[in-house]
């Protein structure tokens, strides 16, 4: 009775935080690798990796977002300056979670907004950015090749871009997190105030996750 006890405990204890903490999925599966061990098979997926893009921030600097940022958590999303409603709504949410981030925890992350209107020049951009934040290195509003952007949405993080007219731009209200592997790690409506809280626990978690370097 000595013994079953403190493992009864124990075992309760490990279940208890195992499920109390999650670590953010992986999205995207490409393949399942296999190999095997002491006489049995094992199975492990393989998953997308962003290619990097270069594209040209409010400061005027060219920038590729893979070399530029090594080692750094991304979280993305798209925009254009003239849009009415979903993005100034979108903009702030994420705003509030680069608050919660003091100026030391902020350097695992960089927050990146893409527009999808080619005609967002940098002083556009940096007037947009000014109305939201002051810290302009640590989150990114930039412009680039319409036909690159769209792309890097589509094939890299599995987002729906279109655009039914030259002037009309429809873009995705999701929020994606991607980890310092170049992985995605999570969606979130950026809309919705219950989805994006959970993004600053989540970037933490990805900070604190230990995973073997190929």
């Amino acid at each position: 009775m000595a013994i079953l006890l403190p493992l009864s405990f124990f075992l309760y204890y490990n279940d208890s935080v195992t499920h109390a903490i999650k670590i953010p999925k992986f999205y995207r599966p490409v393949a399942v690798d296999s190999h095997e061990v002491k006489g049995k098979m094992q199975y492990d997926t393989t998953f997308h990796q962003l290619n990097g893009i270069k594209l040209v921030n409010q400061l005027g600097q060219e920038v590729d977002l893979n070399k530029d940022l090594k080692g750094k958590i991304l979280l993305i999303n798209f925009f254009f300056t003239r849009c009415p409603s979903v993005c100034p709504m979108l903009t702030d949410h994420i705003s509030v979670v680069l608050k919660s981030f003091n100026k030391k925890n902020t350097d695992i992350v960089q927050f990146i907004s893409i527009s999808v209107d080619p005609n967002d020049s940098v002083p556009a951009l940096r007037a947009y950015a000014d109305k939201y934040t002051t810290q302009h290195d640590r989150w990114w509003f930039l412009t680039g090749n319409k036909d690159s952007i769209y792309n890097y949405a589509k094939n890299e993080l599995g987002l729906k871009l279109e655009a039914e007219t030259p002037e009309d731009f429809i873009h995705s209200q999701q929020v994606v997190l991607v980890d310092s592997f170049r992985n995605i790690r999570g969606y979130y409506d950026g809309l919705d105030v219950n989805s994006i809280s959970k993004v600053g626990d989540d970037i933490i978690l990805l900070k604190l996750e230990k995973r073997k370097k190929k």
